[in-house]
């Protein structure tokens, strides 16, 4: 594959990478592969694969209950945005082999920090309170805009966070959207009436149409990804842009040498144009390209 000059720039900086291997714990799990491993030889054949040659087995975090992005299709086969993505990721890294592992949103930072998964693929924005943490990939895979959305009738007229005080919004615990709630909310004395949501995504569109809150904050893909029906709108200005990437343990060398590794691969998903390819198909248009 031919390879642009920052490809070239980038792999001579990476790391030589070997593997962040983890045990299995006992929540649902599905493997990545599906059949053969290619072997066709590329520049990670040497830079992924540890002293002795074995390929390193990766544990990928995501979720079950994310539309397009991480799903139980109909046919009981996990899959989206960010699922097929890892898997195209694991085509470029010979000397690791991904397996995707299940659990609650809520919990996945927890299992990276337990060492019961590698690295988080959910759709994570980074943000500085997330970054004080974790350790991110540099290359983005994904760019978004969080917005205010609420029902389409809604008559109130609710332009920017200043307008929900008093108003209940739903969020998730430990998402990027909670973070912006929790912040305005350290600066205007509570304010916000915080909702913490621990249903599946589309439970959000029954929470805000019912009355039962008032809003919530989403990435501008989302909302047609959960509201198929077109009962919510955004509303206002975006609060806030972020790059979307993979999550890993910091200050753990392993994990350093691994989102190396995946930059590297995701740099020649982009161009290839693969990457854009899939988003195109799973979130109807192409949310990759560059933010800047």
């Amino acid at each position: 594959m031919k390879k642009s000059l920052a490809l070239v720039m980038i792999l001579t900086a990476v790391m030589v990478a070997a593997g962040c291997g983890s045990s299995k714990d006992n929540a649902q799990t599905t493997g990545s592969k599906e059949g053969t491993k290619d072997t066709t030889p590329t520049v990670n054949d040497v830079s992924t694969k540890d002293n002795t040659g074995q390929v390193k087995k990766i544990i990928v975090g995501t979720g079950t209950a994310f539309p397009r992005v991480c799903f139980i299709d109909e046919n009981n086969k996990l899959t989206g945005f960010d699922v097929e993505l890892v898997r195209e990721i694991d085509k470029r890294l010979p000397g690791y082999e991904f397996e995707l592992q299940t659990m609650e949103f809520a919990n996945l930072l927890l299992s990276l920090e337990t060492k019961k998964i590698d690295f988080v693929a959910h759709e994570m924005e980074k943000n500085p309170e997330r970054e004080e943490k974790y350790l991110f990939n540099k290359v983005p895979y994904a760019h978004w805009k969080n917005k205010i959305v609420v029902a389409k009738d809604n008559k109130d007229d609710i332009q920017t966070l200043d307008d929900l005080k008093g108003k209940k919004v739903l969020t998730g615990a430990t998402s990027a959207e909670a973070q912006i709630l929790q912040n305005y909310n350290k600066t205007h004395n509570n304010a916000i009436q915080i909702v913490y949501k621990s249903g599946a995504a589309n439970d959000t569109v029954a929470q805000i149409t019912s009355g039962r809150v008032d809003a919530t904050l989403a990435a501008d893909f989302s909302l047609p990804l959960i509201d198929t029906q077109g009962k919510l709108k955004t509303t206002g200005a975006e609060l806030s842009s972020a790059d979307i990437l993979f999550v890993f343990r910091k200050n753990d060398s392993e994990a350093q040498k691994l989102s190396d590794a995946i930059d590297v691969a995701i740099i020649e998903l982009k161009a290839d144009g693969t990457i854009g390819k899939l988003s195109k198909e799973w979130l109807g248009e192409d949310f990759t390209a560059d933010s800047k």
